[in-house]
């Protein structure tokens, strides 16, 4: 579960370089200056982390170094498609990560995790199949269309895609869990009225 934590984490840091490099290019069609600023903010990310004397997990040391070398390709090539590549590679591995059976969970509250943690693993794998889908999308899009397309795609399709999925395993799940607890309740009452009757018969 500290895998997942961890690269949560990195790809939500990695939005944030991705997301200021994005608005730095649209505002100054600049790319050198906008690269060079997007790699300040990663080292800027590891360097806060260091002078707070947390520890820097091994996926957060790997996001840096895909922003150095995207970067430094983007600054050889003047080409932005490098540094649009760069969250497919992060997408695939907190895609990887989700792939492990159950990991949702942990997130869930007791009575969840009693009445539907089968439901929760298949939404579970759900959640890593959009990170895969989201990393192949991606990397279409980055190859295929400009930064503007790509940044208006992407980021709608980041924000629905996570929500739609949110709010149907949630919906599910209640759903579910709602279901078999009215079940449980209906067992445990047909059960205490057949005591009842073989007590009444008995005596």
């Amino acid at each position: 579960m500290r895998n997942l934590l961890e690269a949560g984490r990195v790809l939500l840091l990695d939005m944030a370089a991705t997301l200021f490099f994005l608005v730095l290019f649209l505002l100054t069609h600049n790319v050198a200056f906008s690269v060079l600023l997007g790699m300040a903010l990663g080292i800027a990310q590891i360097g806060w982390q260091l002078m707070r004397r947390k520890p820097i997990d091994t996926m957060q040391w790997m996001s840096l170094f895909l922003v150095l070398g995207a970067g430094t390709v983007t600054l050889i090539t003047n080409d932005p498609r490098f540094v649009m590549i760069k969250p497919s590679v992060i997408y695939l591995i907190v895609g990887i990560v989700m792939l492990r059976r159950g990991w949702m969970n942990r997130y869930l509250p007791p009575v969840a995790i009693e009445l539907v943690p089968d439901i929760a693993v298949i939404f579970g794998y759900a959640w890593s199949g959009l990170m895969f889908a989201s990393a192949t999308l991606n990397l279409i899009v980055a190859l295929n269309f400009s930064v503007v397309i790509w940044s208006v795609t992407m980021s709608i399709y980041g924000i629905a895609s996570k929500a739609v999925l949110f709010l149907t395993g949630y919906g599910v799940m209640r759903t579910v869990a709602i279901a078999r607890r009215r079940r449980q309740m209906q067992d445990v009452t047909a059960t205490t009225a057949d005591d009842l009757v073989k007590a009444g018969s008995a005596s």
